[in-house]
């Protein structure tokens, strides 16, 4: 199932994830020794979960030392969130969804109580 982009966002608005998204779908049909991107596509969802998964320890892990760390655990933890970031965008994309429905989702629950919108997903 293809996401279709949503209307509303203006290239002039568009921002690194956007740019990012593009790239990915490039690189998505690309021979698998001439891009990282392609390679994990042809290994299939369970590599890319795999990958999303390593990455979310890892940033567990930086986040860690960077509660009482100097500049650069917290640089570190900053490059792990990036990774894991990026992964999560290649998940998306291996599955043919487009991020910004991620980030309308994120809007919409901009200023619920997170208490609330909890129990409205326990109650569906």
């Amino acid at each position: 199932m293809t996401t279709t982009p949503n209307p509303a966002h203006n290239p002039a608005t568009d921002t690194v994830l956007d740019a990012l998204a593009a790239v990915l779908e490039q690189r998505r049909h690309a021979a698998a020794d001439d891009s990282y991107v392609a390679a994990l596509h042809h290994k299939g969802l369970n590599k890319i979960l795999e990958k999303v998964g390593e990455e979310a320890t890892e940033t567990l892990l930086a986040a860690k030392d960077a509660e009482h760390g100097n500049d650069a655990e917290r640089q570190a933890l900053i490059a792990e969130t990036a990774d894991l970031w990026f992964h999560s965008l290649v998940m998306l994309s291996h599955l043919e969804l487009d991020h910004r429905p991620v980030l309308d989702e994120l809007a919409r629950r901009f200023g619920v109580s997170g208490h609330a919108e909890k129990a409205d997903r326990t109650r569906s």
